[in-house]
């Protein structure tokens, strides 16, 4: 059984993926944190869900925000169950059960990209880098296991290697956060604005957060063809 939960706004959550309700249940908690519309999906294939295992579930998602609960699978009982406890049950045919289960796989990314600004009280997370195309308002957090690009104003929170890589960096078009962290280490915001308007990129050296011109290095190749 594959349990999946997406954020409706996209800006939330990125998609997670629990391969068993032991799994649902020891990160439960940090769905309790997230104020978007998330949507639950349930994937069985060949796999017998009894009632009592739907209610179990189905009274843990009750407590927070879903705004549709559904269960796909190819056995009828396991179909039968979800609809006696009023849940959206779909039976599929094994083999197009499972080339949605495959491609499932291949649209959950560690990586994420979001388009637009990020609003104060807004949090978007990642488990691997975090591309953000708009600005990181004051009142914002951001994070990611890996490496943060904000094309636009930083003027939040961000948190990059938060799985401890010191190896982390944190990069914008206009630096001026709140604060900043980079594994285990902290660095307050500037009092006063940047005066310069280039990227700036934060990284780890000698054991505090050091900030410098970001220069991207690109190459151009031109072939000329003259007749």
């Amino acid at each position: 059984m594959k349990i999946v939960i997406n954020s409706i706004s996209n800006s939330d959550l990125e998609t997670l993926s629990f391969e068993s309700i032991d799994n649902l249940h020891e990160n439960f908690k940090k769905l309790l944190s997230f104020k978007g519309l998330l949507e639950v999906k349930i994937y069985a294939i060949n796999e017998l869900i009894t009632s009592h295992q739907l209610s179990k579930i189905k009274n843990n998602f009750d407590k927070i925000n879903i705004s549709s609960f559904r269960i796909y699978s190819n056995l009828r009982d396991t179909v039968i169950a979800g609809k006696s406890l009023k849940i959206d049950s779909i039976f599929i045919k094994e083999q197009e059960l499972k080339n949605r289960s495959l491609l499932l796989k291949t649209k959950i990314k560690e990586d994420i990209l979001h388009e637009g600004t990020v609003r104060s009280g807004d949090r978007i997370s990642s488990n691997g880098n975090l591309s953000i195309i708009g600005d990181v308002n004051p009142g914002a957090i951001v994070s990611a296991k890996k490496n943060i690009f904000v094309w636009g104003k930083l003027l939040g929170v961000a948190f990059a290697g938060k799985d401890g890589n010191n190896n982390a960096s944190i990069a914008s078009l206009y630096l001026n956060p709140l604060q900043l962290r980079i594994a285990d280490i902290i660095a307050i915001g500037p009092k006063e604005k940047p005066k310069n308007y280039y990227p700036e990129i934060a990284v780890i050296e000698n054991k505090t957060i050091n900030i410098k011109p970001y220069i991207v290095e690109t190459k151009i190749n031109q072939s000329f063809e003259i007749n």
